[in-house]
């Protein structure tokens, strides 16, 4: 692990230079814990920065739970989310956000949500798979 005395003075970009003084700062659990954070943004930014953004790199397949009878759209979410675990979340929150809403604010039946919820986690699930062909 790091130490403070281990890291470089000088240098870099303005935001390496304040992500080093922030880390300075930080106890050495801590330090271990941003350095598991970046580790964790840097593999799933993975060959992000290659030509075609990575194509061609295997997508795993999901692995899908069984529905429960009277699932609620929160749990739906949190189901789909386990058994799609290649998918961005990130990018799907404002869907996902959108189809809650619907269920919460304007009281869409749950089971109807979950059943698009189902059906959006499998067209980006197809769509990955097609981009990275």
């Amino acid at each position: 692990m790091l130490s403070p005395s281990v890291l470089p003075r000088q240098g870099g970009s303005a935001d390496e230079r304040r992500l080093l003084r922030l880390c300075r700062k930080l106890d050495a659990e801590s330090r271990r814990t941003l350095l598991a954070f970046a580790e964790f943004l840097a593999d799933r930014a993975g060959d992000a920065g290659a030509p075609n953004g990575g194509a061609g790199r295997p997508i795993p397949e999901p692995a899908p739970e069984r529905r429960p009878a009277d699932e609620s759209v929160v749990a739906a979410i949190k189901r789909l989310r386990r058994g799609y675990p290649m998918l961005d979340s990130g990018t799907m929150l404002e869907e996902t956000s959108a189809l809650m809403a619907q269920h919460v604010l304007q009281g869409r039946d749950a089971a109807s949500v979950i059943d698009e919820l189902e059906a959006l986690f499998e067209a980006r699930y197809a769509a990955l798979k097609a981009d990275s062909s």
